[in-house]
């Protein structure tokens, strides 16, 4: 069980990676579109929902690492 743990915390931290790259690849594009609703949902985006998703799935992927989940 220790040994899936661990695999599904890497799983976690390859997702939160892979969260971060699609939203700067088809996101970025609404900071640069010149359109004022396209600026606002992209600035919600990177400077509100992207990092809360990001830094959540790490840490949890990073908690099932080192076994902070062992009880």
């Amino acid at each position: 069980m220790n040994a899936l743990k661990k695999f599904l915390g890497i799983a976690w931290i390859a997702l939160a990676v892979a969260v971060a790259y699609y939203a700067i690849g088809i996101f970025g594009g609404k900071l640069t579109s010149g359109k004022q609703d396209d600026l606002v949902f992209g600035i919600i985006i990177f400077f509100i929902l992207l990092p809360l998703i990001v830094t959540g799935l790490t840490i949890f992927g990073w908690y099932a690492i080192t076994d902070e989940y062992e009880d």
